[in-house]
Order: C-alpha cells, then sequence, then structure tokens
C-alpha cells in the first residue's frame, strides 16, 4: 500500500505546501519553516514574544495559533491521509493489472444505455 502523509496548505495569494510524515512532525515544521521564518517586525511585539516563548519551549501548536493571529494567514493542517504513491508500490505491471479491476471495466449495463445523452 502506498505510505500515508500528513501536509499542511498556506491560504493566499501564493500559497505553500508543506509535507510531512505525519502531524507531529508537520507542526514541528510548520513551527520552523513559515513561524520562526517571520521577519518579527511584521508582528505586534507581544505577538512576537508569544511566538518566542512558545517556540522555545516547544509549544508548536501555540506558536502557530499565535502565527496565523498576528499574520492572517490561514494554515490548513491535514492528518497523514494523503496517500504517496511510489514505483515500487504501483508499478506499470500492477497498474495494468489493477485496472481491469476498476468499475469503468464493469460490464454491467448495455453499452447504448448512455444516461448522460
Amino acid at each position: 500500500m502506498a505510505g500515508l502523509i500528513a501536509y499542511a496548505v498556506t491560504r493566499g495569494d501564493e500559497p505553500r505546501v508543506f509535507l510531512a510524515e505525519d502531524e507531529f512532525v508537520l507542526t514541528r515544521v510548520i513551527a520552523l519553516e513559515l513561524v520562526a521564518a517571520t521577519d518579527a517586525s511584521m508582528l505586534s511585539a507581544s505577538g512576537a514574544s508569544t511566538i518566542r516563548s512558545a517556540l522555545l519551549k516547544e509549544e508548536w501548536e501555540t506558536a502557530v495559533s499565535t502565527w496565523i493571529s498576528e499574520t492572517g494567514v490561514i494554515v490548513d493542517i491535514y492528518p497523514p491521509d494523503l496517500k504517496v504513491w511510489t514505483n515500487e508500490v504501483l508499478d506499470a505491471e500492477r497498474t495494468s493489472l489493477e485496472l481491469r479491476m476498476t468499475p469503468i471495466f464493469v460490464e454491467d449495463s448495455p453499452a447504448d444505455d448512455h444516461p448522460n445523452d
């Protein structure tokens, strides 16, 4: 079976996507790559202080939620339910075999019976 990954997407004009093996690593990635990378001058003094303190205490959720409040940038975080397909998991031979068992190949209605025509 394909591996699963957690992911996050920032909303806005230039969305960013972050991927990790689970939501725990993902939260740390967001804390490091997004929150900590923010110029403190873009935040209120209290917001920057709260974020710094949360980061040093490894309180990732507090750091991220404060960052969202301060910047207005929404971050949608998803649990590890996105499949990561590799050639090892789904090579050409397996694809060919599995295609033949999919609903599109089931012949349970007459070919000239097209409900969308």
